[in-house]
């Protein structure tokens, strides 16, 4: 194994598409169950405590799917206009 290279990283697209997914799945069911689905989203990603998160229609479990730090550089990249590539 080679250590002297350095390693690039990229998002793929398809994990994009599944990720907004489930972001959006999560965001119905907290609706669903009458909570404020921007303030629990919020909640969680800044604390990563997923009691935030409903457990209703499995949210719970599904928004672990995704990293948190992936999601807030996704949701950074969307308000400032940067598109993936």
């Amino acid at each position: 194994m080679n250590f002297d290279k350095t390693m690039n990283f990229k998002f793929e697209r398809e994990k994009d598409a599944d990720s907004k997914k489930i972001l959006k799945e999560v965001y119905d069911a907290l609706l669903e169950k009458g909570y404020n689905p921007i303030n629990q989203l919020v909640g969680y990603i800044l604390s990563g405590d997923p009691t935030y998160i409903t457990s209703h229609n499995d949210a719970r479990n599904k928004i672990r799917a995704i990293e948190r730090d992936e999601l807030l550089e996704k949701l950074v990249k969307f308000y400032i206009g940067i598109d993936e590539q």
